[in-house]
């Protein structure tokens, strides 16, 4: 949340652009001083513009707006660190959505657990009419997402799945035991 910064001043004070005749009134002094109060905090702003913009560095209230300029959406439970991730990433997954490489990785920006992606898909050319089709018949997505059981929120996975993948594909979440994570534990 912006909050006013007190005693924030300003590099450029207005009152020394004013003419001499005008920087001896006390008068156009005190109205200058107040517009350098009031401008400080755009001025500052406009400074700083690149920190703002860049997700590594953005204030945890801004990343929200800045995820939703680049058309991503976070939500509010996620760490930090996972929602900077998913907003630098913010190309890379658009222009991998709706596969399972883009899947995976949105996964793993979002919740920073291992994530490994069964899909019964698949992809053929031909030119007879009427052949088999490639994969599956029962579209499916099978999502294993490797962490310390407490460390990821299945609800929260199943709804990023769900907003991920094709409408049409059939998915399921599974919580698989990290060895390594047990390994780290001890």
């Amino acid at each position: 949340m912006r909050v006013a910064a007190p005693d924030l001043g300003t590099p450029y004070p207005l009152g020394t652009l004013l003419p001499p005749v005008l920087q001896e009134d006390a008068v156009a002094m005190r109205i200058t001083a107040a517009l350098d109060e009031v401008l400080a905090p755009v001025i500052a702003t406009l400074d700083c513009l690149w920190c703002y913009i860049d997700p590594a560095l953005a204030p945890p209230d801004f990343l929200d707006w800045l995820a939703g300029w680049v058309g991503m959406s976070l939500d509010e439970n996620w760490l930090i660190e996972h929602r900077r991730a998913t907003v630098a990433r913010a190309v890379e997954l658009h222009r991998a959505r709706g596969t399972v490489r883009g899947l995976r990785v949105y996964l793993e920006s979002a919740t920073g657990a291992g994530i490994e992606i069964v899909d019964s898909g698949g992809v053929a050319v031909s030119t007879t009419p009427d052949c088999a089709l490639p994969g599956n018949a029962d579209l499916r997505v099978v999502v294993r997402v490797s962490s310390r059981p407490g460390d990821v929120d299945l609800p929260t996975v199943e709804k990023l799945v769900a907003e991920a993948k094709p409408a049409h594909v059939l998915h399921e979440v599974q919580l698989v035991d990290d060895e390594r994570a047990r390994l780290d534990a001890r």
